[in-house]
């Protein structure tokens, strides 16, 4: 094996792709374990790349011969493959296999660093399946009260495997959602903001804390679960907090084992007190904007260093007053990053500059393909702010194109189908003639990617089966009904005395009274059973309710029915601006066209 130091890397991502940028000047050679045209490997060609996959333990094994070292882009590994090479052979893993481990179940990382004295929210641990772990569920709320959060112990990220528990409607729904994984429960935090530290951490050949080394504490900002944008210093944190937050960070990591970078993510609480979210053992999002920021070591030059076992500063001291991160995500196009990249490039102030750092990735909606820092050399970080605000304003802009894209029609050529997930809208009528009706509303439905299934239930023909299927709905996961019926129209009715969950009468248009009778004969329910109508044969609004009613406690409902609203406010502005542009014999000769 050659003299010169040889890193194994598992993973070649995005962090992969700035180490190797890192490790080039140094003369450090990475060896990286992932697909042939990882990010990472795009700009670090040599012999002893493997391509493959990082969580396969012979290629694992492969790439550990061929290296005096492995460390990883990722903590989703085999560690039992990684203690093997730690304990047999003269590969150094760090971190350690033991931090691996330990960070890969969130629930016994949490309990571990309880253990430890670190503040964290109280968690408990779910038990079993089905009724057992709606039992469990139950003692939890009765425990913590709402909200709280329900979290996956291992493979999630990016706020992926959360599910906030606002209700006791929500247990059901966390039944059927996460039956299946190994959950636990976490109080829910009233937070202010969220920080993050990364921390440097070396240790001698016994083990032992040799260098904890914090960074300064930035603040980050998330939407729809993704980091967005990162500030440094943190907009309106107290200087005081982000010490005491550079103190936590060490102390957590100080409990951990292995040399390396790590990054800790702390809630600010509304009393200024720090309570630790997660730990990432390698390079982190937040920590991007120090390749300008501190150049003489960013985290991935303090990531090599560290490892291989080198000399560190005193101290990580910035060389610029301010700094933010704009991530840049995928639009609802290939190309919608391009005018935001563009407009990067071409942005310069008085002692302001603008990094563009792009991640060789092919383009998907949300998907992190790369990063733009904004730095300011004696700037307040309000002053940056306003510099950056076009940057700013345009990544929010492909947000809301992203959102938008998702909100529009599907119109699939069969609309009438079982759903493949768990439904969580049953569409029933009286007839199969008020099928076409329906059509409408479960365009919508698929539109906004809600789950149903649909039924013909008579309230006249088949009373016993309506009375079934509206009285084990709510035992099924159905979260809202939508019942159609022409005529004397008591379907819609009689399913909402069955049952407890919110149903929705669409009035359907029969041969005579053009619909009205089944209108008043759904409107007017007597008092106790509660059923939501809407005008005759809108099946349409019948499905955005049912929609916004998932919206009361499902986000992603929620933000899509937001997006939908803000899209039909652009079309009636559109509609306007052209109808003053145009004279009103011009635009009804468009609207025949049309």
């Amino acid at each position: 094996m050659s003299s010169k130091p040889v890193i194994g890397l598992l993973g070649g991502g995005q962090l992969g792709r700035m180490l190797c940028q890192a490790a080039a000047p140094l003369d450090v050679e990475i060896a990286i374990l992932d697909a042939e045209n990882a990010p990472a490997k795009q700009i670090n060609q040599n012999s002893r790349n493997i391509n493959g996959s990082y969580k396969d333990a012979e290629k694992i094994r492969e790439l550990a011969s061929h290296c005096s070292v492995l460390s990883v882009e990722t903590e989703h590994v085999d560690t039992t493959v990684l203690e093997e090479i730690a304990t047999t052979t003269k590969v150094a893993v760090c971190p350690s296999w033991k931090t691996l481990r330990l960070i890969q179940d969130k629930y016994e990382q949490k309990s571990y660093f309880a253990g430890q004295g670190i503040p964290v929210a109280e968690s408990v641990a779910i038990e079993g399946s089905g009724e057992a772990m709606l039992a469990s569920l139950k003692a939890v709320s009765a425990k913590f009260g709402y909200p709280w959060m329900l979290k996956s112990r291992k493979d999630s990220y990016d706020g992926r495997g959360n599910l906030k528990i606002s209700t006791e409607a929500d247990l059901e729904r966390a039944v059927a959602e996460f039956g299946n994984f190994s959950c636990y429960a976490e109080k829910f935090v009233p937070f202010q903001c969220e920080l993050s530290v990364l921390v440097i951490r070396t240790e001698d050949d016994e083990g032992r804390t040799k260098r904890l080394l914090p960074y300064p504490a930035v603040e980050t900002v998330h939407e729809d679960n993704i980091c967005s944008r990162v500030y440094l210093p943190p907009r309106t944190t107290p200087a005081a907090v982000c010490e005491r937050a550079q103190q936590v960070a060490s102390d957590v990591v100080g409990k951990l084992w292995g040399r390396g970078i790590f990054a800790v993510e702390m809630f600010v609480t509304q009393d200024n007190q720090i309570l630790v979210n997660e730990i990432a053992p390698r390079p982190h999002n937040s920590g991007h904007l120090f390749i300008e920021a501190v150049p003489y070591m960013s985290q991935y030059k303090a990531q090599l260093t560290s490892i291989l076992d080198q000399t560190l500063p005193a101290e990580i001291e910035p060389y610029v007053s301010s700094s933010i991160m704009i991530n840049i995500l995928g639009g609802a196009n290939p190309e919608s990053h391009l005018p935001l990249v563009e407009k990067a490039k071409s942005m310069y102030g008085n002692k302001m500059a603008v990094y563009v750092h792009l991640y060789g990735k092919e383009s998907k909606p949300s998907r992190k393909i790369g990063h733009i820092t904004v730095t300011g050399l004696v700037a307040s970080i309000t002053e940056l702010e306003e510099f950056a605000k076009p940057l700013v304003d345009m990544a929010s802009d492909i947000r809301h194109e992203r959102l938008q894209a998702r909100s529009k029609a599907l119109r699939p050529e069969q609309a009438v189908s079982k759903a493949t997930q768990a439904p969580l809208v049953l569409v029933t009528m009286g007839s199969d003639s008020d099928l076409p009706v329906l059509k409408a509303g479960i365009d919508i439905l698929n539109q906004f990617g809600v789950p149903w299934e649909v039924d013909i239930t008579s309230a006249h023909r088949t009373p016993a089966k309506m009375a079934d299927v509206a009285t084990k709905a709510a035992g099924r996961g159905i979260k809202v009904i939508i019942a159609a019926a022409g005529g004397a129209a008591h379907l819609p009715g009689m399913v909402s005395a069955y049952t407890p969950l919110p149903v929705i009468g669409v009035p359907v248009k029969a041969t005579h009274l053009d619909g009205v009778d089944s209108l008043y004969s759904i409107v007017q329910m007597p008092r106790g059973v509660p059923t939501a109508t809407v005008g005759i044969n809108n099946s349409t609004n019948a499905a955005l309710l049912a929609i916004r009613c998932l919206g009361a406690f499902i986000p992603e409902y929620h933000n899509k029915m937001k997006a939908y609203q803000l899209e039909n406010e652009k079309q009636v502005e559109e509609k306007a601006n052209k109808l003053r542009e145009i004279n009103v014999e011009a635009y009804l000769a468009q609207m025949k066209k049309a």
